[in-house]
């Protein structure tokens, strides 16, 4: 049985921004080296994670980490709404918890996770991205919540 994914619902954004900000998605899914299509080097990520560098090459190992943790890692766009340079995304991560992430240790368990995001682009690369992801709920779904 294959299962397919509805195309995202996309309304008001520029093709240029809509490639851009889907091939920064794709870097995550095991293709850091997307980053170099997908954004600027002085790429702003706001908030920066811990311990990652600024710009686009300071998010590189970050992405090697990330899935080396979630090695089946997908991120889903649900909707892109936008104005010339600016795309609002709506997205869910899931995968599986197979390695040490945020000090947990692999569980084997799989998650889902809502992302929401704010880009700007110029030129047809992203220059800044404001992100909000659920990591409670990340921390609850693995069994990694205290239960008190």
């Amino acid at each position: 049985m294959t299962t397919t994914t509805p195309a995202p619902l996309v309304t008001g954004v520029a093709p240029e921004d809509q490639r851009a900000v889907e091939t920064l998605y794709a870097a995550f899914q095991g293709n850091p080296h997307l980053l170099d299509e997908a954004v600027v080097p002085d790429w702003e990520d706001i908030p920066l994670a811990p311990h990652q560098a600024p710009g686009r090459d300071g998010m590189k190992p970050l992405i090697g980490e990330f899935n080396a943790a979630f090695p089946d890692l997908k991120i889903t766009i649900r909707e892109m709404i936008g104005v010339p340079g600016k795309v609002a995304v709506r997205a869910l991560i899931t995968g599986t918890h197979k390695g040490d992430w945020f000090g947990v240790p692999a569980t084997g368990k799989r998650f889902e996770m809502a992302i929401h995001e704010f880009h700007y682009v110029t030129a047809g690369k992203v220059t800044h991205t404001w992100h909000l992801e659920d990591w409670f709920g990340w921390f609850f779904q693995v069994g990694a919540w205290p239960n008190k």
